[in-house]
């Protein structure tokens, strides 16, 4: 009888012990996040994307106009959005050896047309072929969807025709993603 009391009496502290090893502490965590979006080049990683050299250098240049390679960007964005276009300036800079120098306006020149489109949203107006790029924002893609990789590309094509002399002509084309 003694050693039934002597093991009952240790089983019951081994319970009592094992009870008083264990403890909980809650602490709540809380993200704050906000909205964020980024547009960048993937060929550069960032908003500058490089420089889009179109040469003019044959009779067949002039009459049908040049295009270039595709221009891929990415968005990066928590919310659904747009994305717009424009050229910097109503008419192209221009360096070269003519005096006064001429005046190309871009929007008679410069087209571009979204070539490809991952973004989920759907192209808008007329991209989907070359349309004029104005001095003025012209959506471009409308309604993309939010995530980590929403991609796009473009492509430029100048029509100068033969009226203007030879020489560097520039401007910036600018891209704006916008959340909705």
């Amino acid at each position: 009888m003694k050693k039934v009391i002597a093991i009952i009496g240790l089983i019951a502290a081994s319970v009592v012990a094992k009870a008083q090893t264990t403890t909980n502490a809650v602490q709540t965590v809380n993200l704050s996040l906000t909205d964020v979006i980024e547009l960048t080049f993937t060929g550069s990683g960032t908003a500058t994307g490089a420089a889009v050299t179109l040469p003019f250098t044959t009779i067949n240049n002039y009459a049908n106009g040049v295009s270039s390679a595709a221009q891929a960007l990415k968005v990066r964005s928590n919310k659904n959005f747009t994305v717009a276009v424009k050229a910097n300036a109503t008419n192209f800079s221009y360096t070269g050896s003519t005096t006064p120098a001429p005046v190309m306006p871009v929007a008679a020149v410069l087209d571009v047309k979204v070539s490809a489109n991952s973004t989920g949203g759907t192209i808008a107006g007329s991209f989907a072929n070359y349309s004029d790029v104005t001095a003025t924002n012209q959506n471009l893609i409308t309604n993309g969807t939010r995530g980590g990789n929403q991609t796009f590309s473009v492509q430029y094509q100048a029509t100068p025709g033969f009226s203007y002399p030879a020489g560097n002509y520039a401007v910036d084309v600018v891209y704006t993603a916008t959340q909705l």
